[in-house]
Formats: C-alpha cells, sequence, structure tokens
C-alpha cells in the first residue's frame, strides 16, 4: 500500500516536516510494510521557504537585514534558484508573528518585504514568486511599491505615512522613481485564500480583526483599499476589487497586478508541484494531509483542500489529522475528505496539545488509518 503524507505546519508546535515524520510513524504502527513517501506542504505563509528549499537542489538562501511590519529592525530570507527564480515569503519580513506585541492594523506596512525584493532583483532575479500569507498588513501592496521606488502622495502633496490607513487618503503615485528590473521581472503571487480585495469578504473584513483591527479599524480600512483600487486603476493599471485572491495578504496583490502585470497562482499548488507531490498522487492508495485547525477556512484556498481537490482527480481518498476539526461533515465529503480526526483524545488544554504534538499526530494518524484500513476491509467483505 502507498500512503502518501503532505501535512502542513501545525503553528506553534510542528513544522511541515516533523509533522510529516510523526505521521510516518502512526502509519508503520497501523500498517506495517506500507510504502510512505513524505511531502512536507505550505501554502505561501510561515515555512514555505523552508519548505521549498528542500525541493530546490542548487537554490540559495539569502538573508537581507530589512523592517518589520511597523518599521521595527529585523531580518529576512529569500531563496535564488540557479534560474533566477528568487521565492520571497511576506511573512518572513511582514509576519504577524513578530509584531504580536503590538498589532496595528492601519499602520502595518509591507515596505520590509520589498525590501526583500529589492534585493533580489539586485542580486539578478528574472522572475518573483511572492508567497503571500500569515501578514500583519492591510496595505494592498503600498509598501512593496515605496521600497521599489514609487511615492505616494495625498492632495497636499505630502508623502503618505506607511500603512493601510493612509491609503484613504492616496491621490498621486507616482512610479518615476520606480527600479527598473522590477518591471523587467515576472511576477507570480503565490495566495493561500480566494477572498476579493473589498467588502464582506474582503481583506479587512475577514482578515483584519487578527491583525488587531477593530470595527471602526475594519470599516477604515475597507474604504481605504477601496480607494487605493481605484488610484491604482487609473494612474498605474487595472484593478478588480472584486477578483478572488486579491485580498491575500491584506490586498498585496492589488499594487503588484496593477504595476507589474502579475499573475495569482494557488500557493498550495505551486508548492505541490514544486516537491514533486502532484506527480507522487496518481496510483496512492490514500493521501494524509493536516494542519494546526481543520475548518471551513481550511477548504478554501489553504493546504488541506487544495490537496483534497488534488487528490479528487486522482480518485485517491483523504485523511486528515489536526489540532482541532470543525465545520460541517458535508462540505469535507463534498470535497473528498473521508474523515477528519482532532489530536485532542480527551480532554485536553491547548499548551498539552502543543508540547505533545508528535506523538498525538503519530496516534491520531495511527487510529485514523486503522480505522480506515477495518472499514475499507470490512466494505470488501460485503455480498
Amino acid at each position: 500500500m502507498r500512503v502518501v503524507l503532505a501535512p502542513d505546519s501545525f503553528k506553534g508546535s510542528l513544522d511541515a516536516l516533523a509533522a510529516a515524520k510523526a505521521m510516518a510513524a502512526g502509519v508503520a504502527l497501523a500498517l506495517s510494510g506500507a510504502a510512505v513517501e513524505l511531502f512536507p506542504m505550505a501554502d505561501g505563509g510561515e515555512g514555505t521557504v523552508r519548505v521549498l528549499r528542500d525541493a530546490a537542489p542548487g537554490s540559495v538562501s539569502k538573508t537581507v537585514q530589512t523592517t518589520d511590519a511597523l518599521g521595527r529592525a529585523t531580518s529576512a530570507r529569500y531563496l535564488m534558484t540557479a534560474d533566477g527564480v528568487a521565492m520571497v515569503e511576506l511573512a518572513e519580513a511582514s509576519g504577524l508573528p513578530a509584531v504580536a506585541d503590538r498589532l496595528s492594523a492601519g499602520e502595518a506596512t509591507t515596505l520590509g518585504t520589498g525590501v526583500v525584493v529589492k534585493d533580489a532583483l539586485g542580486a539578478g532575479a528574472r522572475q518573483i514568486v511572492l508567497f503571500l500569507g500569515g501578514s500583519a498588513t492591510s496595505d494592498g501592496g503600498a509598501g512593496i511599491l515605496q521600497a521599489l521606488g514609487a511615492r505616494l502622495t495625498d492632495k497636499e502633496g505630502k508623502t503618505l505615512e506607511p500603512g493601510g490607513a493612509a491609503l484613504a487618503r492616496i491621490d498621486k503615485i507616482d512610479l518615476t522613481g520606480l527600479m527598473p528590473k522590477a518591471r523587467a521581472a515576472r511576477w507570480r503571487l503565490a495566495v493561500d485564500v480566494t477572498n476579493p480585495l473589498t467588502g464582506p469578504r474582503g481583506a479587512a473584513a475577514v482578515f483584519g480583526p487578527q491583525k488587531g483591527a477593530s470595527p471602526p479599524d475594519v470599516a477604515l480600512l475597507d474604504r481605504a483599499l477601496a480607494v487605493w483600487a481605484q488610484t491604482l486603476s487609473s494612474q498605474v493599471g487595472p484593478v478588480d476589487p472584486t477578483a478572488p485572491g486579491l485580498g491575500a495578504a491584506g490586498g498585496t496583490p492589488a499594487a503588484i497586478v496593477a504595476a507589474f502585470g502579475a499573475e495569482l497562482t494557488s500557493g498550495a499548488e505551486l508548492v505541490a508541484e514544486s516537491t514533486g507531490l502532484v506527480a507522487a498522487l496518481p496510483g496512492a492508495d490514500l493521501l494524509i494531509t493536516g494542519e494546526g485547525s481543520f475548518d471551513a477556512q481550511s477548504l478554501d484556498g489553504k493546504v488541506v483542500g487544495t490537496l483534497a481537490a488534488l487528490a479528487a482527480s486522482t480518485r485517491v481518498p483523504v485523511l486528515v489529522i489536526a489540532g482541532s476539526v470543525a465545520g460541517p461533515w458535508g462540505a469535507r465529503r463534498q470535497a473528498g475528505i473521508i474523515g477528519a480526526r482532532s489530536l485532542a483524545d480527551g480532554p485536553r488544554d491547548l499548551a498539552y496539545l502543543k508540547s505533545h504534538a508528535a506523538e498525538l499526530v503519530t496516534a491520531a494518524t495511527a487510529d485514523a488509518l486503522g480505522t480506515w484500513i477495518a472499514g475499507k476491509s470490512s466494505w470488501r467483505a460485503q455480498p
């Protein structure tokens, strides 16, 4: 039996590789002799570049001195392949964990990510693959443009301060100082959600609260992003605020699509292709994936939902192992997921689940797999 293991990280507990190894131990307990293949996964958020580094022999990791989402000094890594593709993870410089001590959705900027991109272009990158996920920002990618030489001003000609809230006052986007190499490069944006830029499912409404936005902040940011989209469309290039995926990472695609004609792709699909998972699925007997929290959002552009769709196309059943499991069973079943098992094997607090994550993943995998095998055998035994 061929079992493919492709979990995302269990944030705060296990990275994707550690989770895959824990699952492999569970498979060995339930089904000795199975052929097990490990494909650690990511969807564009934290840990994506680390996963891809192992799948891209000859690539070089470089560390850049930059700033976090609130302008404080930090460092961030990117990956450069031998053929000039720079893989940049927005969460490295502009991620949420680094500013958890002082969340400020209105002030948070992608400027630090722009500094990383600028370094990659200066080092000879001909293609920028920007992985969007885990951001602290809601600035529509304005900070990236600013780092690459753009000037954003209000009606009085004053330079706008960083952050999404200031975009409500945007009057002019001056690209005369934009780095020429940024225009010449091919841009690909790997997104982990399908949300639009604005509206009730937009970047501010859905993701703003987790970045520290109060209800009034959400309303302000939504208006600011709408103004930003209108200004980009009239002065730089067309932006459709209703387009799926434009709300990723606080609306970052808006600026990059308008200025550079960037193409959007699924982050999870891109990682699955790059690691060889897509090629490994045909002929597999079972795919086991997982993440920290499995809920309705998991089926909307995240690792689990993306892999379920890929597995369905090759008629491979899917089991999910997660720290917590929620959401309607019908939606999971429709997505091709035959079962989802939580790590909580009894009354457990979060601290226990995190500190014992590896052994709990192993146990849950063995339990879920054993149940699946028993059900499969029972079904086959029917006359």
